[in-house]
């Protein structure tokens, strides 16, 4: 009988009422909404287990279980994941109704300031960085085009989209790096080259490589719900045709 790992003989002694999976997220990015919707579900002193791999929770999650009043009981370390128990003891505030709407409702927001040599300083949170003119030729330049960012915006989505999936499901990916090239109708006409024609972006193109063990129609499963889920690719799949080869390899 293979032995009993740690996370498996707090569980036994906890008895969770619940367990919920929060995958990669942090507090501040999905997995307090994710607890707070599971929490609904248990009964007052009773148990919730938690599973993360983000190794912030653990700072993280007892602070929040003083600020609402839940009892933070013990965390078990795992190979995979860690495993956090918590007994709930008095409702959070809010509902868990209220926290989604309010979730729904959030606003992302930057601010942008010119700067000179036809560039500008981008104001994201709590970062700042350099953006350079809307689309370029140059190999090498002081800062990226917006079209790079662009392209940026959605592979970044789509990348991180993919690995939070993956831990969610248990699926286990060594590497995933995407490629992505645009190209834009006519973009003499936005260099005032051509007195008419199409700025816009004609044709998102590229390639996802993942490196896993695991079953190829696990990954194309998980990689066809991230699609579905992500706000850059369901915004630009309106305005323009994107084509992305996923390719899984060991």
């Amino acid at each position: 009988m293979p032995p009993v790992s740690r996370i498996e003989a707090m569980s036994a002694h906890y008895q969770p009422d619940v367990v919920c999976d929060g995958g990669d997220l942090d507090c501040g990015s999905g997995l307090l909404l994710i607890i707070k919707k599971a929490m609904d579900d248990v009964p007052k002193r009773g148990l919730l287990e938690v599973r993360s791999r983000e190794l912030s929770v653990a700072e993280d999650l007892p602070a929040w279980c003083r600020m609402v009043g839940h009892d933070f009981l013990d965390r078990a370390r795992g190979a995979q994941y860690d495993a956090y128990f918590i007994r709930k003891q008095a409702d959070d505030g809010n509902t868990v109704k209220e926290d989604l709407e309010a979730a729904r409702g959030y606003r992302f927001a930057v601010r942008i300031r010119r700067q000179e040599g036809f560039m500008a300083k981008v104001y994201a949170r709590n970062h700042s960085f350099l953006a350079g003119r809307p689309a370029d030729f140059a190999a090498h330049v002081a800062a990226p085009a917006a079209v790079d960012f662009l392209l940026t915006a959605l592979g970044s989505d789509l990348v991180v989209g993919l690995q939070s999936a993956a831990s969610r499901t248990q699926l286990v990916f060594d590497e995933i790096e995407l490629s992505l090239q645009a190209k834009l109708r006519n973009i003499l006409y936005h260099l005032s080259l051509e007195d008419d024609g199409d700025p816009s972006v004609e044709l998102i193109e590229g390639t996802l490589y993942v490196a896993t063990l695991e079953e190829e129609a696990a990954v194309r499963h998980v990689w066809a719900d991230v699609l579905r889920r992500s706000p850059m690719y369901q915004t630009l799949r309106k305005a323009t045709e994107i084509i992305i080869r996923l390719e899984v390899t060991l």
